[in-house]
């Protein structure tokens, strides 16, 4: 039993609020009419004295208010149970107290007149009066009464206090009082109300309980007479079966006598038969657990007149890998399931050998219960015979799934057995083999001769092995490589021949595709590097030998990267097949075509005297290239950059002419790409150039070169500099002031962009702060991103380390991608996204539209800004299209709550264009070119300055 339950159990939360939630909903509708009714008494007074635009403005609002308390009830009480407990519906009360609240003050601040005390009294008393029934009604809820009297008393009581009419501090005083008093009788209503509810509740649980407990002491009485009535039908069923069980007792007994009498009249039978054959007879008394075995001394090692016991001596002999199938065995036929047994075990010998066992039995004798009392069997050893059958099992199974194909022949070459493997290879099946001369299924004269040479051979040794010809079923010659031996008898005569042999296509086949990728290239199937090196080598030997020239052209997809990671492996390579076939159809036989890499194919073209013929040629490439391809369902247009160097006007090896010919096609893809380029002597300067500018570029991030430039954005609305573009420069020790258009694509390409990117951020972050704490006013930076920085583990976190290091709050740093980012399918870079958006960092898409999946990635990133691209900027003056895409765009991320900027704005015309259609910031040289942190400042004093004119 358990014990008895508390006087006053805890009321549930949930139970609680929701009681309090009702009571406020069900009174709701009449602090509303209320309300109205206290329009309707001050509007006559008022109509006079006040503005009629306010006070109709009031009373709309009265009205509203009303209609939507109306609705939000409506839908409470519709609303389940559960759903009531949501903390909205609280939510939207309070804020419809707030709001009823605040028009009641605004008869004391903004409809009744200062100047005229008895129109005063009338009206504060009719507004106090309907506050304090209103507030009398929601006191059972506390929230509920403060959020509508605080509004609606203390605007008003502050408002007279800071007025300076001698009445106005009278009305104050008294209206500060009359709400003290107010609150002491809400407090008091609502732990009255409060305490009564609970109450209510307890007593409602009181009462379930109560209920319960009597609904089940009647379902235990019941339950207790059905147990009676049961127990009383069992005692008399017990007395019926025991005068049953003993008649079948006795009819057991005699039965079991004469079974007795009859064992015992045959055991001297028995016996000499098990002795005959070698079979070892066993007696399992169960109830003892002994065991009389004949011929222990041959299966155990024990000697026979010893009687063991099945537990302590025989069981522990049986092998552990044999002893659940014994179990298993023996209980079923306990369990009466099988009429007897038959199984086979190892039991381990007093020698240490492992003997097999055959044992058979079955139970003689059992209780009346079914129990097993008596069990007897035989037991025999059958080492030898499992040996056998193992030795042939493991034949069979090697003969069978062997993968070379054997055959057996007698000494006349018929043939006597075929595997698997041999019909696989040949296609014969088994019994189309079997039985028949081996040379009359050979399927051709050459290898039945040679059957017949090896016959002959064998006779006077046992072995032969080599390479052969057959045939298969349908005629297909095929290599095979074949092993002969005899097999003879102990009077040194041949008995059968063995042969042994493996199919050589594959391995035929394997070669020649070996030898194929040594040289080509299979995705493309052009020539590879070691091919394209192998011919390159021979056309520079031949060139020397008679005086020719030989060119190089390098080609190599422009952008083709990009293509790889924005739609995958798959189509890249459907992409490089079209290439390929398209530059097949455009190189002359006679010359070489060879994929080196990735994206990057070379022309060796013998004999090229003249440069005008290789330009042509190049051109043509080009031309091919450009056209629409269709890859996958994506239509593409590629183009590409190619560099020709000629032996031996610039080139004296072919390591340097293939050197000179990347370099000439780096320059053209330098120059913008979908270009030719011949190499010279000034790209080697070129290039030397580069290399330094690449070396200098690491010194310049150790130690300080880099500068960060500010470029303004002027925030529309406002005609404030709210925010600014961080930029980088470099102040280059021997150049000068280093754009980032110069050593930027270095940077990427040699990995220095994310210590770059750092530095900037770094520099960045640090004057933010300085704009935030020391003036003239807080000013959000934004930087542009590297994809390799995004890619970076941990790159979140290092910009928290960033902020926390400058003490900048996070929204003030804005962070800039590329579609090109976005659209790369990459965990580490959702990853760092999300951490950036945790950290509240802000997220904008630079070049909005010029890239893939423009829209895609609006929806899956937590993107802040859309920054328009230049582009579609310059070209607002006129009516083009670029004026749709831009109202297009704006309009978009309005609608997605984004903020657009515009970059590029240089004229009147497009600041005015851009203003007019709700673009919220812009930027361009027309508001300020990057200028130096200092300059920054002193734009921002001015900014300020003249906005503090502007509103003076």
């Amino acid at each position: 039993m358990s014990a008895n339950p508390p006087a006053f159990s805890p009321i549930p939360r949930n139970e609680l609020r929701l009681q309090q939630m009702n009571q406020l909903y069900a009174q709701s509708r009449l602090p509303q009419w209320l309300l109205l009714a206290t329009a309707a008494l001050i509007t006559p007074l008022a109509w006079a004295q006040s503005s009629r635009d306010s006070l109709l403005l009031w009373i709309a609002l009265l009205g509203l208010l009303a209609l939507m308390r109306q609705a939000l009830v409506r839908r409470y009480w519709l609303a389940s149970t559960q759903d009531r407990l949501q903390r909205r519906w609280s939510r939207y009360f309070h804020l419809g107290n707030l709001a009823s609240g605040l028009c009641l003050s605004w008869v004391h601040i903004g409809l009744t007149p200062l100047d005229n005390f008895p129109l005063q009294a009338l009206m504060y008393s009719i507004a106090g009066g309907v506050s304090i029934c209103v507030g009398v009604l929601y006191a059972p809820r506390y929230a509920a009464f403060a959020s509508f009297m605080l509004p609606a008393w203390l605007p008003p009581v502050v408002y007279l206090l800071l007025d300076d009419a001698p009445s106005s501090l009278i009305w104050a005083q008294t209206g500060g009082l009359m709400f003290c008093f107010i609150l002491l009788a809400a407090a008091l209503i609502h732990r009255t109300m409060r305490n009564a509810l609970i109450t209510n509740l307890r007593n409602e649980a009181l009462l379930g309980n109560l209920s319960h407990a009597h609904q089940r002491a009647e379902e235990l009485n019941h339950q207790l007479t059905r147990e009676i009535s049961q127990r009383r039908q069992a005692e008399q069923s017990l007395r019926d079966s025991h005068d049953d069980l003993e008649e079948r007792v006795r009819q057991r007994t005699a039965a079991l006598e004469k079974a007795t009498y009859d064992l015992q009249a045959s055991e001297a039978q028995l016996t000499l038969a098990m002795e005959a054959s070698q079979l070892g007879l066993w007696d399992w008394d169960l109830s003892t657990d002994k065991v009389y075995h004949s011929r222990l001394n041959a299966l155990f090692g024990m000697p026979d007149e010893y009687v063991p016991s099945m537990r302590q001596d025989l069981r522990p002999l049986v092998h552990p890998a044999d002893v659940t199938t014994v179990r298993r065995t023996l209980v079923r036929h306990m369990k009466n399931q099988s009429q007897a047994y038959r199984m086979e075990y190892r039991v381990r010998h007093s020698s240490g050998q492992w003997l097999w066992v055959e044992d058979s039995g079955r139970a003689v004798e059992r209780a009346s219960d079914g129990r097993v009392l008596r069990m007897i069997g035989t037991r025999r050893d059958i080492s030898a015979r499992k040996h056998q059958d193992e030795q042939a099992q493991l034949a069979s199974t090697v003969f069978e799934a062997t993968s070379e194909g054997i055959f057996i022949l007698s000494p006349t070459l018929d043939v006597l057995a075929v595997n698997q493997a041999y019909s696989v290879i040949t296609g014969r099946a088994r019994e189309d083999a079997v039985g028949r001369n081996i040379l009359d299924i050979s399927g051709s004269d050459d290898l039945r001769q040679q059957f017949l040479h090896l016959q002959h051979m064998l006779k006077t040794q046992d072995r032969w092995q080599g390479e052969l010809t057959a045939r298969r079923r349908n005629g297909e010659p095929f290599p095979i490589w074949l092993q002969l031996a005899v097999v003879r008898n102990a009077g040194g005569q041949q008995t059968h021949y063995v042969g042994f042999f493996a199919d050589l296509t594959t391995h035929r086949q394997t070669e020649e595709q070996l030898q194929y990728l040594t040289n080509y290239d299979p995705l493309t199937q052009l020539a590879n590097r070691s091919l394209f090196t192998e011919r390159m080598q021979d056309a520079i030997a031949s060139a020397r030998q008679h005086n020719q020239t030989v060119a190089l052209l390098h080609i190599d997809l422009d952008r083709f990267k990009h293509i790889n990671v924005t739609l995958g492996h798959a189509v890249a390579d459907g992409l490089l097949q079209e290439v390929a076939r398209r530059l097949s159809a455009g190189v002359d036989s006679q010359h070489t075509l060879a994929r080196l890499s990735a994206d990057e194919f070379v022309v060796i073209v013998e004999r090229a005297d003249d440069n005008q013929r290789l330009a042509d040629l190049a051109g043509r490439l080009l031309e091919s290239l450009r056209q629409p391809m269709l890859i996958a369902e994506h239509e593409l247009v590629t183009t590409a950059s190619i560099g020709i160097s000629v032996f031996p006007s610039t080139a004296r090896d072919s390591l340097l002419l293939l050197t000179q010919a990347n370099q000439a096609m780096q320059h053209a893809k330098h120059l913008g790409g979908n270009r030719l380029q011949f190499y010279t002597r000034e790209l080697r300067a070129y290039s030397l150039d580069r290399l330094q500018l690449e070396n200098q570029l690491r010194k310049a991030i150790d130690e300080g070169q880099l500068v960060v430039h500010f470029q303004p954005k002027l925030h529309l609305a406002s005609d404030r500099i709210s925010s600014a573009e961080a930029l980088v420069r470099w102040q280059h020790p021997d150049r000068g002031l280093v754009m980032p258009g110069d050593f930027i694509t270095i940077a990427e390409e040699t990995g220095l962009i994310v210590a770059l990117g750092q530095k900037v951020l770094d520099i960045a972050c640090e004057q933010a702060a300085t704009w935030c704490h020391q003036g003239p006013q807080s000013v959000a930076v934004s930087v542009n991103l590297s994809v390799q920085q995004l890619r970076q583990e941990g790159f979140a976190e290092r910009v928290r380390q960033t902020l926390q290091r400058h003490n900048l709050p996070a929204r003030l740093l804005e962070l800039e991608l590329t579609e090109s980012m976005l659209a790369e399918h990459s965990d580490q870079v959702a990853d760092n996204i999300a951490a950036l958006q945790a950290l509240g960092v802000s997220l904008s898409v630079d070049d909005f539209g010029t890239g893939y999946s423009s829209l895609a990635y609006l929806k899956r990133f937590p993107i802040n800004t859309l920054k328009i691209d230049r582009a579609f900027v310059a070209e607002l003056d006129g009516a083009n299209a670029d004026n749709a895409i831009v109202l297009a765009i704006i309009a978009m991320a309005h609608s997605l709550s984004l903020k657009v900027v515009a970059e590029g704005v240089e004229h009147e015309g497009q600041l005015n264009f851009l203003k007019a259609n709700g673009c919220d910031e812009v930027q361009g040289y027309l508001i300020s070119k990057p200028i130096e942190a200092a300059a920054f400042t002193q734009l921002l004093e001015q900014n300020t300055s003249q906005l503090l004119d502007q509103d003076s």
